[in-house]
């Protein structure tokens, strides 16, 4: 099996969400853009899954979505406090490190 089709899109999607991490001001976007990251790695775990026909990479993913789930909900709450406490979801006001 020819996994180089998977590792391109896998390399585009994570450059895309690197790309978006790191010029993104909107906290949602930032978050939004980690997950793309991130599911661009359970994208290549599966690709090799696949190529050496192992199960090991599948459940590699499954433990990435499990954390990935718990990491969107306390992502989240995150940012919602955040937005109620500064009206913003700006990553700007996020200078909590201000004397």
């Amino acid at each position: 099996m020819n996994i180089a089709p998977y590792l391109l899109l896998a390399g585009f999607l994570f450059s895309l969400g690197l790309i978006g991490a790191l010029t993104r001001r909107s906290a949602i976007l930032v978050f939004l853009s980690v997950e793309l990251m991130l599911n661009s790695g359970n994208l290549v775990f599966l690709a090799f899954a696949r190529a050496l026909q192992d199960t090991g990479g599948a459940v590699m993913v499954l433990f990435i979505l499990a954390l990935s789930a718990a990491e969107a909900a306390v992502g989240t709450a995150i940012i919602v406090a955040f937005i109620r406490k500064r009206g913003t979801a700006e990553i700007d006001a996020a200078n909590l490190m201000r004397w």
